[in-house]
């Protein structure tokens, strides 16, 4: 029934999708947490970058942005993100772009928390003596992620999804292997419902998972 899967690596297109999602996922989290403070910094020249990015990069489509970083980064300025390897290069290239693309969401789903904690403990903290960086730190961000545990769970699953685009620069994953078989198999229905199963193994027990630690970590107003 499943003869079409022999000598193609389905296994090994599906682990550099998750390979992409984890390294994707923690620069979008970093990135995006940097973003969220500029965009609630007191600092105006921050203020205006972080809100200047969201505003430009969430307008722009994933495509573009995942072209950019290989035919302009790489081609046109030289960029090898440290490798000569063509392959390699090419995986940190679409895991690049897609930080500078999630990073975008993600910030918006924290700055959408950071609102939910009451400006109270935020003037609370100033008048001990705490700094912006150390207020945000210590008291806004860890109630923040509380309450958007849901929100970052629906990134991270677009996310996974996303990875896919990783397809138009030559990245092996999923979706390039599926366009592979597609093109030398008379199977079409069955290869596209083996990808897309795969696809809800990856996500499915994600968004349950975070959607249950949500409810259990949600802040009592």
């Amino acid at each position: 029934m499943f003869d079409f899967l022999e000598g193609y690596d389905v296994l090994g297109a599906f682990w550099t999708t998750v390979q992409l999602t984890v390294f994707s996922g923690v620069g979008s989290l970093v990135w995006g947490i940097l973003l969220a403070g500029m965009r609630v910094s007191p600092v105006p020249l921050m203020r205006g970058f972080g809100t200047a990015y969201v505003n430009i990069v969430r307008n722009i489509p994933l495509t573009i942005i995942i072209l950019f970083t290989s035919l302009g980064l790489a081609d046109i300025f030289g960029v090898t993100m440290g490798t000569e390897d063509f392959k390699i290069q090419g995986f940190r290239l679409a895991v690049l772009g897609l930080v500078a693309y999630t990073a975008a969401f993600v910030c918006e789903a924290i700055r959408s928390g950071i609102n939910t904690v009451p400006l109270g403990q935020a003037e609370a903290a100033r008048a001990i003596g705490l700094s912006f960086s150390q207020t945000l730190r210590l008291i806004v961000l860890p109630q923040a992620f509380r309450a958007v545990i849901g929100p970052l769970a629906n990134v991270l699953i677009a996310l996974t999804k996303n990875t896919t685009v990783a397809a138009a620069i030559g990245v092996a994953e999923a979706a390039t292997l599926m366009k592979t078989m597609i093109e030398n198999e008379a199977q079409t229905v069955a290869i596209g419902t083996v990808f897309a199963l795969g696809f809800v193994v990856l996500t499915l027990p994600t968004g349950l998972f975070l959607g249950w630690l949500g409810k259990r970590l949600a802040v009592k107003r």
